[in-house]
């Protein structure tokens, strides 16, 4: 294991509502960027309010941080988020091919989803309007393909398609150890190495694929993500940029 990284702190709860709320919680109290493990999430949220199934020995963390950039900025630490998983999972993995990344914030593996990442933020009573990265990853067992919407790509978990064990405890060390290296290139190049590194591991890149954003529904070809992290999306009525939108294959 990787020692852990030098300005991060770190809380590990048994149980807990959910990552995100504790963090909610603390933010205020952590002068530096926290992770916070749960070995059980009672209440745990996925994207728009979604349930998020965690079953035991799965892994759910959520990291609090207070950057400083304008809230476009701040957003596009999910491409950040989603390299570091890559490169967590290749590390306890020791392969780098099954994995992909799924526009705007899941990691794949062969084909199917693993893991998932949630951005929330909120403003404090002292202004401040700290981050909070909320990721989990189907390390032991993955929720049953009812437990997902119609359409969606099937739950799978790291063991039964790898074969890797490894503990929630491991994960984040490993995690930690990639996200501080991911987020120090971040801030000191901007999001270009992010994007191109992104993009270099982008599930199906190229091709047709679906976009549902709240009003409506585009079919095309995924051609890129712009310097702003939207979805480029070229279709029969020209070239779309799309800034959210749940993705299908």
């Amino acid at each position: 294991m990787s020692a852990w990284p030098a300005g991060y702190g770190r809380h590990i709860l048994a149980s807990v509502d959910s990552t995100l709320n504790e963090a909610a919680r603390l933010a205020s109290k952590l002068a530096a960027p926290t992770w916070i493990l749960a070995h059980e999430q009672t209440g745990a949220r996925g994207r728009r309010g979604r349930a998020w199934s965690m079953p035991k020995g799965n892994f759910a963390a959520t990291l609090t941080m207070r950057p400083n950039e304008p809230p476009a900025i701040v957003a596009l630490r999910s491409f950040v988020a989603s390299l570091a998983l890559f490169d967590a999972l290749v590390d306890c993995t020791g392969r780098a091919e099954p994995f992909a990344l799924k526009w705007p914030n899941d990691v794949l593996l062969n084909g199917g989803k693993l893991a998932g990442i949630l951005l929330e933020s909120s403003t404090q009573p002292d202004g401040t309007t700290p981050l909070s990265i909320g990721i989990g990853v189907n390390l032991v067992a993955a929720p049953s393909k009812d437990d997902v919407e119609e359409g969606a790509l099937a739950p799978v978990d790291l063991l039964s398609e790898t074969g890797a064990r490894v503990t929630p405890e491991e994960f984040l060390e490993l995690l930690a150890v990639s996200y501080a290296r991911w987020e120090n290139s971040f801030t000191t190049y901007g999001f270009a190495p992010t994007r191109e590194a992104w993009l270099a591991r982008a599930a199906r890149l190229g091709e047709p694929i679906r976009a549902r954003t709240t009003n409506d529904e585009l079919f095309g070809t995924f051609e890129t993500i712009d310097d702003d992290g939207k979805l480029i999306l070229l279709t029969s009525s020209g070239r779309h940029a799309i800034p959210a939108a749940d993705v299908f294959f």
